[in-house]
């Protein structure tokens, strides 16, 4: 319960901040909320700027709601990828289990875990269909799971909570979503990182704690159009566990992938072609610099809170078998590529007035 009202007092917190931001308090004081956080009362939230760079549904039926609980158990999306979660698995410190390195084959191709058929030239051709507004925060990123880990090696040791979990975000999943506020701000893009902690001490119920930390902030900051979930992999069977890598020269970086939901489940969510089709428009800008970093984008039945806004995504950088110096070079090239393809969203006035 403690870490839980955490999160709470950090989404209080970033809702405030949201306020600041829109408001127009005097800069000095926006300058020192944004950059020097005062200690436990704002350590999960992070907002970066452009300043700062420079620059009424039927009720569900008994399938919906089967689906709706599935939703909260994501082992379920990929049968054939083992979620690595058991005690005895090796990534959380002992080394029992071979750690095997393989790259898949990304490119402009879509892994479709559904029904429906999608063209991808078609989609890419069309574009993402979404803009960028001038003012206040543009993007979200969150950490439904912000406890995910990767394998130690190093210095980079933690105490684990579970397996490959930590609730230290120096080694965990907020540590990416970090570099990647970094990357974006620099880039010029209005930047919310949601640092709080959902999955942890229970990890059911991740998605219904973060989705209401989601729908509070778009609430209170309507200028974002993009929420980025970040999580990390977790690919194995039989006593292997896998750790994805790029094959770019010069980086030692693992890879990384897009996650799409659709409304196949049974719930509700008109909008999941859009975000595919902002998916594939990154997956294009990042695939032209780096052709290994890219996994398929994964087309799922599942929406993964994905229904809250346009251009939601879920981002899984690495798995459970890479380093974090790995993700962390993944995340790097990434945002290189996706944080200048994202800056061209913004609609044309607001770039005139830059």
């Amino acid at each position: 319960m403690r870490a839980i009202g955490k999160a709470f007092v950090s989404l209080l917190t970033s809702l405030g901040l949201c306020l600041y931001s829109l408001g127009g308090v005097g800069g000095e004081l926006r300058r020192t909320m944004i950059e020097r956080p005062a200690g436990e009362r704002m350590r999960n939230v992070r907002i970066q700027s452009r300043e700062r760079a420079g620059a009424a549904s039927p009720a569900p039926s008994p399938a919906a709601l089967s689906a709706a609980q599935a939703e909260l158990h994501p082992a379920a999306v990929f049968p054939d990828m083992d979620v690595l979660e058991s005690a005895g698995s090796a990534l959380g410190g002992a080394q029992e289990e071979e750690v095997l390195e393989t790259t898949i084959e990304g490119g402009m191709r879509i892994r479709n875990e559904t029904a429906y058929w999608v063209d991808a030239a078609q989609i890419l051709s069309d574009g993402p269909g979404l803009t960028l507004p001038a003012d206040g925060p543009q993007i979200l990123i969150i950490h439904t799971h912000a406890s995910e880990a990767y394998t130690q090696a190093g210095l980079d040791r933690y105490s684990p909570s579970d397996t490959a979990r930590t609730e230290d975000t120096q080694f965990n999943v907020v540590r990416i979503g970090d570099e990647l506020t970094d990357i974006l701000s620099a880039a010029g893009l209005g930047v919310i990182h949601d640092r709080g902690i959902y999955d942890y001490p229970s990890y059911t119920g991740s998605y219904a704690r973060s989705g209401q930390a989601v729908e509070q902030m778009l609430e209170s900051c309507p200028t974002i159009r993009i929420v980025l979930d970040i999580h990390r992999d977790a690919l194995g069977s039989e006593g292997v566990v896998y750790k994805t890598m790029a094959e770019e020269e010069g980086s030692v970086a693992s890879q990384v992938m897009l996650l799409v939901g659709t409304d196949e489940s049974g719930l509700p969510h008109p909008g999941w072609r859009g975000n595919l089709a902002l998916a594939m428009y990154l997956q294009n800008a990042v695939n032209s610099s780096y052709p290994t970093l890219m996994r398929p984008v994964a087309l799922v039945p599942q929406r993964y809170n994905q229904q809250l806004a346009p251009g939601s995504l879920l981002i899984e950088v690495g798995s459970s078998g890479n380093t974090l110096r790995e993700a962390l070079a993944a995340i790097r090239l990434f945002g290189s590529a996706a944080a200048p393809a994202l800056a061209a969203l913004v609609e044309e006035e607001s770039r005139e007035e830059a």
